[in-house]
């Protein structure tokens, strides 16, 4: 016998273990369908579970479970990524925290290392397990590690393969850099928050023109130390014949020169900018296009070097801002200061600002490899979901800039390039190999030296579709499993992670690493706001779990995720689908005390009574709609239409209208009845497993004794359309359109509950005059109705009134409502609407408003408006009723 109330906590971790032990995650052979691969997009090692997580997992999960059941050969590839800085500085400060000075460096690089391998053994990956708490089904068998000496290997094979193709070179540029962590930083590791600065003037002396200045605005004033040009637009009238003199620049005596470019917006600032090629990224592409000096003024501290007057020697980049700005203004160089917004960069894992610093790296020509990926979206031959997203991959990838791929730390997958004792660089897979290029280029043997940077973590994880698979062994695995199906992420690393592994996979395999790829939005607060520690607007989802079970999460999850768009999440939402997870629950309880089951033999087509036709027909609609927007990638739909599905037709109304049909005399119908009720059940609990596997595994086991097996090895219910009863649907479909009806307009005109109203059918045909016979019982007790009569003459006045089809149903109610006072109640209710309407139209009305609010307050806005105004025309048409 079920239990009265669902206890996730007792079952779901029971529940995983017995999915694990029976090996259902590994791929089961399949004889006709094509093999279905999901690639897990690696969490950090550092990682725990957060909502975007919880979102990407969920969708992943969702549709593995999917193709399971559908009968494919199914691989989820699981994994994790070494995440080098996060990982890098969670060992450096527990060293800090033992006391060891220096960190990693009084370690030594070897000792360091092997300190993190240790960590990785004892504390990372606690991600995985948290997977694994949200339902999570991957090969974990089959589980990888962008560290482990397999990918490794294919790390050194793709360096050595790129380099030799040219596709891989040293260069000096700029790369954003972190003065704490002391290394290079990718894109996406950079932060942009808009922070209260200065704009500060200064007037630069032109050469030869005593008295004459030309003024430039900049939010740096010490990389002023550094400049080597200064540039105004070509068609600024104000500058024409500026273009070509020199500048000298204060307190360094420079000769610099004026130059037309572009780059000068004459709207911005005064019209004219200073040039620093080695500390700005725009400047330093205006200084490539007109031959100018890169002076880098700072050092990988942040420090001023050398190569700045003496007086600033030695300064940290904040003081020498002070000094510089005292010394510029004591020589009536700086005209005019104003207050600034801008957006500063800052390192998303040491929290510091960012400098562009020029430096040696090592980088990978992505405009080369960015051209087959472009060609392979624009030919259909990997696709975006939505479509939309195309057009962000192509704007990037056709501007692609060169990819720095070095990073100067200590965790990670060190460079496979070595150096002979006068610096010639020889790139191999292993130390012997490069040993043996030595001997053969120098005639004999030379100690060499390894690179010290590792690689940028977006390398490895751009192979991750093929590495994970055995490449660069030709596996059964890679055969079989590439290119994968679909990759599940979201839009804010299709620059870093998707182009990358598109880009990787056309270089090495020939071929897309997955057929399409599935974008979804951001997981953010109630209000529409991005999730973040500081608003303290952060969800837990493991703290959700706890509460409210893994299945309320995830089908709230899915019932959020329309495609396009961003999820607006609340606890409440989870709340409320824990609440349908009870009513599965409760409908199944109802179900086993009423002896419902899966009857041998048991012929949905050949029901004889019409709610029995009836609801096997919904089954096989509700079926084919899940599993079209399933396909589709509609996780929303598919959601909300087995939820509506499930709590309504199901339980609400089926439940409901064959309590009789339970208790009649006639066994044939009781029997029917009982064996439509369990098959449906059942078909529910398959439809639903994808999306909430633990209580509808729990309620398979414990009320059909599992037959077959477990109902994650299932099969997927095949939609037959050949099920649904157009009589029986028109019957019943009637039944529940007229005591929803009833129901409703009781509710709107506040009728007591235990009224049992009279009701009267007027202008009634004779197929509905035969469904009020037939269903007449069904309607008074489910609509609390007393007598049912065929009205005749004129519809009479102070009577509730609904329409159904042709028939006007006519409810006299003024012995149980006060209508007067009823009336001024609903028009008080609707003046005030209207009023909270207005208010709405024209805040929405004022450009301003829209154009300076946040995104997310205009959109709450709106739906606010329209939630009124449905309210108000349903409150009108109960007014119209009575008035």
């Amino acid at each position: 016998m079920l239990d009265k109330t669902y206890q996730p906590a007792e079952v779901e971790a029971k529940l995983y273990a017995l999915w694990e032990s029976a090996g259902l995650f590994a791929p089961k052979a399949a004889d006709s369908a094509a093999p279905y691969c999901i690639m897990m997009p690696p969490p950090n090692v550092t990682g725990s579970l957060h909502m975007g997580h919880a979102l990407t997992f969920t969708v992943q999960d969702t549709l593995v479970r999917f193709h399971r059941m559908l009968g494919r050969e199914t691989l989820w590839q699981p994994g994790m990524d070494h995440a080098g800085i996060a990982t890098q500085m969670v060992v450096e400060r527990q060293l800090a925290a033992e006391g060891v000075e220096m960190g990693r460096r009084a370690l030594g690089r070897e000792a360091f290392v092997k300190r993190v391998w240790e960590w990785k053994e004892e504390s990372g990956g606690m991600i995985a397990r948290q997977l694994q708490r949200i339902g999570a089904s991957p090969d974990w068998s089959r589980e990888r590690f962008t560290m482990d000496e397999g990918l490794s290997r294919a790390v050194r094979r793709a360096f050595v393969s790129l380099y030799r193709k040219g596709l891989i070179y040293r260069d000096k540029r700029l790369v954003n850099w972190d003065c704490k962590l002391q290394t290079a930083v990718s894109d996406l590791e950079v932060q942009q928050t808009e922070t209260n600065g200065h704009l500060w003037h200064l007037a630069y002396p032109v050469e030869g023109e005593p008295g004459r200045t030309i003024t430039v605005a900049t939010t740096r004033p010490e990389t002023m130390l550094g400049d080597t040009g200064v540039a105004v637009h070509p068609e600024d009238e104000r500058f024409r014949e500026l273009v070509g003199k020199q500048v000298i620049l204060p307190l360094v005596g420079r000769r610099i020169p004026i130059v037309a470019d572009e780059y000068s917006d004459p709207e911005k600032g005064t019209g004219a900018v200073k040039i620093t090629p080695a500390h700005d990224f725009n400047d330093f592409e205006v200084g490539r296009r007109h031959g100018l000096e890169a002076i880098s003024i700072l050092d990988e501290h942040g420090r001023v070097n050398d190569n700045a007057p003496e007086a600033y020697r030695g300064l940290d980049r904040f003081e020498a801002r002070k000094r510089v700005l005292a010394d510029l203004e004591a020589q009536g160089v700086l005209v005019a200061t104003e207050q600034h917004r801008h957006m500063v960069p800052h390192g998303d894992r040491s929290g510091t600002v960012l400098e562009p610093f020029l430096t040696d790296q090592w980088y990978c020509d992505a405009a080369t490899l960015a051209k087959p990926a472009i060609e392979a979206v624009e030919s259909g031959a990997a696709r975006f979901v939505p479509k939309q997203w195309e057009n962000t991959y192509f704007e990037w990838m056709r501007n692609i800039q060169p990819w720095c791929i070095s990073r100067q730390l200590w965790w990670g997958h060190q460079i496979p390039a070595w150096y002979g004792p006068d610096g010639q660089v020889f790139v191999e897979e292993s130390e012997e190999a490069a040993q043996e290029a030595a001997r053969a280029h120098y005639g004999s043997e030379v100690e060499i030296t390894r690179d010290e940077d590792v690689l940028d973590t977006w390398f490895s994880s751009g192979l991750w579709p093929f590495s994970t698979l055995g490449w660069p062994e030709q596996t059964p695995e890679l055969a079989r499993f590439y290119p994968t199906s679909v990759l599940v992420t979201g839009f804010d690393i299709i620059f870093f992670w998707v182009a990358r592994m598109m880009m990787m996979g056309l270089e090495f395999m020939g071929e897309v690493p997955f057929r399409e790829i599935y974008i979804h939005g951001l997981v953010r607060d109630e209000k529409g706001a991005k999730m973040s520690k500081s608003k303290g607007n952060v969800i837990d989802p493991l703290g959700l779990i706890d509460r409210y079970g893994a299945d309320a999460l995830r089908v709230s999850i899915l019932a959020s995720t329309a495609q396009g768009r961003d999820i607006k999440f609340g606890e409440s939402r989870v709340e409320g689908y824990r609440n349908f997870v009870t009513k599965l629950w409760n409908a199944a309880r109802f179900i086993e005390m009423n002896e419902g089951r899966l009857a041998p033999g048991f012929d949905p087509a050949a029901c004889r009574t019409p709610l029995n036709r009836w609801i096997v027909g919904e089954t096989a609609k509700a079926a084919a709609a899940a599993t079209e927007a399933l396909r589709a990638y509609r996780f929303n739909e598919a959601a909300l239409g087995l939820y509506h599905f499930t709590w309504s037709t199901y339980c609400d109304w089926y439940v409901e209208l064959a309590k009789p049909l339970l208790a009649s005399e006639d066994e044939a119908v009781r029997e029917e009845t009982r064996a439509t009720a369990g098959w449906v059940l059942a078909q529910i609990l398959h439809l639903l497993h994808p999306m909430a596997p633990f209580v509808t595994e729990e309620l398979w086991a414990r009320l059909f004794k599992a037959p077959g097996g477990m109902l994650a090895a299932a099969s997927w219910p095949m939609p037959d359309r050949a099920l649904v009863d157009e009589d029986a649907e028109a019957e019943l479909s009637w039944l529940t359109r007229a005591i929803g009806a009833v129901r409703a307009a009781r509710t709107e005109l506040n009728v007591p509950p235990g009224a049992r109203l009279r009701l009267l059918a007027f202008n009634a045909d004779a197929t509905t005059r035969a469904r009020l016979e037939r269903h007449g019982e069904a309607l008074a007790r489910l609509a609390r109705l007393g007598a049912i009569e065929i009205g005749e003459g004129a519809v009479p006045g102070n009577a509730l009134q609904v329409v159904v089809d042709e028939a006007t149903f006519a409810m006299p109610v003024a012995d149980v409502v006060d209508l007067a006072q009823e009336a001024q109640r609903l028009r008080k209710e609707i003046a005030r609407l209207e009023g909270e309407i207005g208010k709405i139209e024209q805040k929405l009305a004022n450009p301003k408003f829209v154009e300076r609010a946040p995104a997310e307050v205009v959109e709450e806005q709106r739906e606010r408006q329209v939630d009124a105004e449905a309210t108000r025309d349903r409150l009108a048409a109960a007014l119209a009723r009575i008035a």
